[in-house]
């Protein structure tokens, strides 16, 4: 019969337990090395897998006790659901937990689907719990009681020391601005978001609430990184200035550690208005660009997805952000069920009055409105007037525009764009083909190539979005 150290041993070898992530933009996934470092911290000793970047090692599913999943993103569940199959086939009796912001709003699904576990918020805190709580579930086998805390004190032995081996950060997206080229670090300063946006999968399980991360821990991600090679940092906050003071307080630090170090984060337009006297200094400690979803120009579409901006405001936050010296990297969200024709070409035209060809990723003029379960789109009397679909396969709920033209266009455009990238072919040639496209569908007569006022932009070599 095992005895408890037997069994606490087991948990605590090497591999035991296995993390893997399967897609979080092309930056080191901050889902594997969260949770790694809390894990080893309290004495475990798992092994990681980033199959973004590498195959799918079937020593390790094989060894692992116990299998926690990262899907922070849609792209990241519909992979992970896809691996489930193969981790079954090659250790059945496994314990799998998916973690992330699209475990819990699909739990339904996946706990039907073959997964044991789903846990979102604050992953690193919330595994480590689960991994103790199923320590203590073992245990309790063996000596006919079931108790519900583990102590702190449960460690390793200490005579095997197991440290798992991230990708290196080579291997991940690259910064780019010209000639320039930047080894890429990422990190977060806070969980969640204090914003209700509609579309966003934030929402649903944060509600409006955030939560800052210790400045001790983030200064430490990045000095490792830095150590690692990292010459550029992305802080891949939901919104970076939910707590502006909190992050001025991490990029004076860090700059002051690595003067050298440029970075990038992603905020809202409103914040950028509300945070306008800081961007001179963002730029003095070594901003290069800031994400924004401005999402759409028209005001209905605006309204639905409660972004709380106007396009007026997002020329502002243009002028904003460029007149300190920083390049605005919009997002989009273009086709909704309430974008028209007109209005997709009024976004092309905005992009090619304000310059901004190269700061936004093709992929960007293809996106469409995702509906995932949970969604608080589908409490806006707007989308419940829409005839909707849960394909649950999906992961999300399927919706037809009530203008043809657009499905069409949208599918044209993918397509377009996928093979555009697929041979390399520069971002003004394809949005300015894309923007003929929409132009003939309307009648009008198709522009005429401005390439002489596009100038580069800085930029990550990944650019999907979702």
């Amino acid at each position: 019969m095992q005895t408890e150290t037997q069994t606490s041993s087991a948990m605590h070898a090497p591999g035991a337990i296995l993390l893997i992530s399967c897609y979080e933009l092309g930056h080191r996934p901050i889902g594997l090395t969260r949770p790694l470092y809390a894990l080893e911290a309290a004495g475990f000793a798992p092994d990681v897998i980033d199959i973004a970047v590498e195959p799918l090692d079937a020593e390790k599913v094989a060894r692992a006790r116990f299998i926690g999943i990262s899907v922070p993103m849609h792209t990241a569940l519909r992979l992970g659901v896809h691996l489930l199959h193969n981790i079954r086939q090659i250790n059945p009796d496994v314990s799998i937990c998916m973690y992330g912001l699209y475990a819990t709003l699909n739990a339904d699904y996946l706990l039907s689907h073959g997964v044991d576990f789903c846990i979102s918020s604050e992953a690193s805190t919330r595994l480590l719990a689960l991994v103790k709580s199923v320590v203590a579930d073992e245990r309790a086998e063996i000596r006919g009681s079931c108790p519900t805390v583990v102590s702190e004190c449960d460690k390793a032995d200490g005579t095997d020391l197991h440290i798992a081996e991230l990708p290196p950060l080579e291997m991940y997206a690259q910064f780019e601005d010209g000639d320039e080229v930047r080894t890429v670090g990422y990190t977060e300063t806070t969980h969640g978001c204090k914003h209700l946006c509609t579309h966003c999968p934030i929402p649903p399980v944060y509600d409006g609430r955030f939560f800052a991360v210790q400045r001790d821990t983030v200064l430490a991600e990045i000095q490792e990184q830095v150590v690692e090679g990292a010459t550029h940092i992305t802080f891949g906050d939901p919104d970076f200035l939910n707590g502006p003071t909190h992050g001025l307080r991490i990029l004076r630090a860090m700059h002051e550690a690595f003067p050298n170090l440029t970075f990038d984060f992603t905020t809202k337009v409103e914040h950028i208005l509300k945070n306008r006297e800081h961007f001179r200094e963002f730029a003095q400690l070594g901003c290069r660009f800031v994400i924004s979803a401005v999402e759409a120009l028209n005001e209905q579409v605006l309204t639905i997805l409660e972004k709380h901006h106007t396009r007026a405001d997002v020329q502002e936050a243009i002028e904003i952000v460029h007149g300190a010296g920083i390049a605005l990297r919009p997002t989009w969200v273009p086709f909704t069920p309430w974008t028209s024709l007109e209005d997709y070409l009024e976004i092309f035209q905005f992009i090619d009055t304000y310059r901004l060809v190269y700061h936004v990723d093709p992929v960007q003029y293809a996106v469409r409105l995702l509906i995932p379960p949970g969604s608080y789109l589908l409490n806006r009397p707007e989308v419940k007037t829409l005839s909707l679909t849960l394909d649950e396969a999906s992961f999300s709920y399927t919706w037809e525009h009530p203008d043809a033209r657009m499905d069409e266009l949208h599918k044209t455009v993918n397509t377009l764009v996928e093979n555009d990238a697929r041979a390399g072919v520069d971002a003004l040639e394809t949005f300015y083909r894309i923007w003929a496209l929409a132009a003939d569908m309307s009648g009008k007569t198709p522009p005429e190539q401005r390439k002489e006022v596009h100038l580069p932009a800085p930029r990550l070599t990944e650019s999907w979005f979702c």
